[in-house]
């Protein structure tokens, strides 16, 4: 039987879990959003940013808060290199052929990683800031997942002032209308592309540290399953929709969360839950719970 306090400590966990599928799934959704495309490889940008963090930390020894920050200006740095590497060269070739490419950056990187980091698991160095027990009442809660619920919500006021109060989120908003009118309208494409995935790939780094400080373990495939269910939630949500990409993370935290909570015995499907939720969303609302139809342009 769940008492109040334990169904208090499960959404505790459930608005954490939920936050960092969130915060994964808008980087998606702005790509999408801007060039109709789906980054596969932006699962593996999560799990770089992890180790980029990693590695500044124990081998660079830098203070536990530079070492992220680091992490976060390169990973953006490698998603922008990413985009005119794999994806710029296609962008007027047919989808299949930029999403081949996607899927081909997403292999090249896991195996990358596995060459450069090896494939033994590393334990992910936790300040004790975040390893703290916080008391909320009667229920105990972890410091980290207090502050990743505070973060995805503090980033998410920002993007969404960039996006509404600047002329970069003007220019992203005129591209994710009609590129081709963007152009005419002289705004550089190229660079609003960059800017969108250098943005998304930001946000990646920060939920591959936030996920190592919540689960402290490394790998060259720790970005796969979450990456596909930040791509689930982002397309539950409405892809292409930032509170669609929110909405979508948060319900399937929660919904991953409180089913294991109630019934402890489907725990070995808890990866299931996510293809359950999206079969049955794409049924009952196939542009997604925000989402608006459209006609995909030829």
């Amino acid at each position: 039987m769940i008492t109040g306090e334990l169904f208090l400590q499960h959404l505790s966990n459930a608005l954490s879990l939920g936050s960092l599928y969130a915060l994964i799934a808008i980087g998606y959704t702005m790509v999408y959003g801007i060039l109709r495309l789906i980054n596969f490889a932006h699962g593996d940008v999560f799990m770089l940013g992890g180790y980029i963090a990693f590695y500044g930390v124990t081998l660079l020894l830098m203070p536990w808060w530079v070492g992220f920050v680091v992490a976060f200006g390169l990973t953006g740095i490698l998603g922008v290199g990413l985009e005119r590497i794999a994806y710029k060269p296609l962008r007027e070739s047919p989808k299949i052929s930029i999403m081949i490419s996607a899927i081909g950056a997403s292999f090249l990187i896991e195996n990358l990683a596995t060459v450069i980091f090896g494939g033994r698991p590393k334990g992910f160095p936790v300040p004790e800031i975040f390893n703290q027990v916080v008391r909320i009442g009667s229920v105990s809660v972890m410091s980290i997942s207090l502050f990743i619920p505070g973060l995805t919500a503090a980033l998410l006021v920002v993007l969404l002032a960039v996006i509404y109060k600047t002329k970069t989120g003007m220019a992203m908003r005129a591209v994710s209308t009609d590129l081709a009118a963007a152009r005419l309208m002289a705004i550089d494409v190229n660079q609003i592309v960059s800017f969108t995935f250098g943005t998304g790939s930001v946000l990646a780094a920060v939920g591959g540290v936030m996920w190592a400080l919540k689960y402290p373990q490394l790998n060259p495939t720790m970005g796969m399953i979450p990456g596909l269910k930040c791509f689930i939630a982002a397309v539950i949500g409405g892809i292409g929709n930032i509170g669609g990409a929110v909405l979508g993370g948060l319900l399937l935290g929660f919904i991953e969360i409180m089913i294991i909570a109630f019934l402890p015995t489907l725990t070995g499907y808890r990866d299931a839950f996510a293809f359950v939720l999206l079969i049955i969303v794409l049924l009952v609302k196939p542009s997604g719970l925000l989402g608006k139809h459209q006609i995909e342009k030829v």
